[in-house]
């Protein structure tokens, strides 16, 4: 294998490489940070290369393995994660100017619990300024710059894990922990090309991670494989006394045949490469499993009781940003006004879109209960151009669903793999959303796919 083909390989494949010392932690840890450090800034996907603490992690790793010790099948892994979760004595900016030498002494415990699987930490990945909490309307949205995609890089990588999802697609890490709130993580896998998955709420401890929105943040996985997916949410997932929401739950297995739903009018108002690449994945989709379609949402206010519960929660969360003024620092200018206006939310109306999330939520766990998964294009356009605001991009393709508002309001997991190319040689992606605590099925569905597809294996030119 060239050094390329290595570093392009997914997390699962690096694992057995270097279990069957074909590849050392610190050779492959070597390969990430010089390709990092040579590709990461110009797709605008790195804040802090962690040199010093990968080598010191690789070279452990590979002392370990040579005793005939291996932790995981993420043992010597080399990895990034979003510059939202904590590492000790590395800035943890969270995209934001104000927060540029912000420094904490102790690791999130998802970051905890990738190094007691012995996987490596590389690097902090950009993000979009504060995950996009003050309302954003441009690319520009981080003291690092537009995030790029690396298929063209006159186009967004996708927010807020912006740095994840270019990273992971440009092969400068093995994998990478994003984070989601409404579509954070859904978002950059189908701009980027890759598999990224949104655990149920619960699912992952946040000990460590900025909070946006405590009652809707995940944290999740974006990798170059459904199987990855798969792998890391296990190895991150479970209680935390530090975090009270964090659950033990078991993972629903996939059984016999899968019952696949289809939202109505899933293809309506978007693309016309997005319809043709979804309409080719049903045809996938239905050698394995049985596809039913004209699955309906329930009809609920879901953008507005987002947007209440959102401004409510994200202006509590960086209070002390918007009392001081410092807000006029950030990095776009709606963001610099945004977390005002989010600070003048009503208390009657977080209570009243509080009062309807809990008729909701049921009503959309329910119409998602029938199937092992219910798919939907990701998106319903491909990447957005990086000069132009987000509301002047792609006008005529809006999207009829938006299944994403709804399953994070949930608190379900969904998921999203590349399913082809689109405009300007773009990725698109097919999203698959599940029942709570159901991500192996959606991984099980989505190995299953790409086992009939290749696009998970396709390769940007650098």
């Amino acid at each position: 294998m060239t050094n390329e083909d290595v570093a392009f390989s997914d997390a699962t494949t690096l694992g057995a490489l270097i279990a069957k010392k074909r590849v050392s932690s610190v050779e492959l840890t070597t390969l990430y940070l010089d390709r990092l450090e040579r590709y990461g800034a110009s797709l605008g996907a790195v804040v802090t290369i962690m040199r010093e603490r990968a080598l010191r992690e690789a070279k452990a790793a590979d002392a370990m393995l040579a005793r005939g010790e291996r932790k995981s099948a993420l043992h010597g892994v080399p990895y990034g994660v979003k510059d939202l979760l904590a590492a000790a004595g590395a800035p943890t900016t969270w995209g934001a100017a104000p927060y540029r030498h912000q420094v904490f002494d102790y690791d999130a415990t998802v970051v905890e619990k990738l190094h007691r699987a012995g996987a490596v930490l590389l690097a902090k990945l950009a993000m979009v300024e504060l995950a996009g909490g003050f309302g954003y309307n441009s690319a520009d949205a981080s003291f690092t710059g537009p995030g790029r995609t690396p298929w063209n890089r006159a186009y967004w990588s996708g927010g807020s894990s912006s740095g994840p999802g270019a990273t992971v697609a440009a092969g400068l890490v093995g994998f990478a922990i994003g984070s989601e709130t409404n579509g954070s993580i859904l978002t950059p896998s189908a701009m980027c090309g890759v598999s990224g998955l949104r655990p149920t709420f619960g699912r992952v401890s946040r000990y460590g991670a900025m909070a946006l929105m405590w009652s809707s943040d995940k944290l999740g996985p974006l990798a170059r494989s459904a199987r990855d997916t798969d792998l890391i949410v296990r190895t991150i997932a479970g209680a935390d006394p530090r975090d009270t929401t964090a659950r033990t739950k078991p993972f629903a297995k996939l059984r016999g045949r899968p019952k696949i739903g289809v939202f109505a009018k899933a293809t309506a108002k978007v693309q016309a490469a997005v319809r043709t690449n979804f309409e080719a994945s049903l045809a996938v989709l239905q050698q394995f499993a049985d596809v039913h379609e004209h699955v309906v949402l329930p009809d609920h206010p879901y953008g507005p009781v987002m947007t209440a519960l959102l401004n409510a929660e994200c202006a509590s969360a960086f209070r002390d940003l918007i009392e001081s003024g410092r807000a006029r620092e950030l990095q776009d200018p709606d963001d610099r006004i945004g977390g005002y206006a989010q600070y003048a939310t009503l208390g009657v109306d977080y209570v009243d879109a509080m009062r309807v999330r809990a008729q909701l939520d049921p009503a959309v766990q329910a119409a998602v209960a029938p199937y092992d998964a219910v798919v939907f294009p990701t998106l319903p356009t491909v990447a957005y151009p990086i000069d132009v605001p987000f509301d002047k991009v792609y006008p005529d393709a809006p999207g009829e669903i938006d299944p994403v508002t709804p399953g994070n309001l949930a608190g379900i997991p969904s998921m999203s793999v590349p399913n082809g190319f689109g405009e300007h040689g773009l990725p698109t992606g097919l999203g698959f959303i599940g029942s709570a605590w159901s991500e192996a099925k959606l991984t099980g569905i989505a190995r299953a796919y790409q086992a009939r597809t290749h696009f998970h294996t396709r390769r940007p030119v650098l």
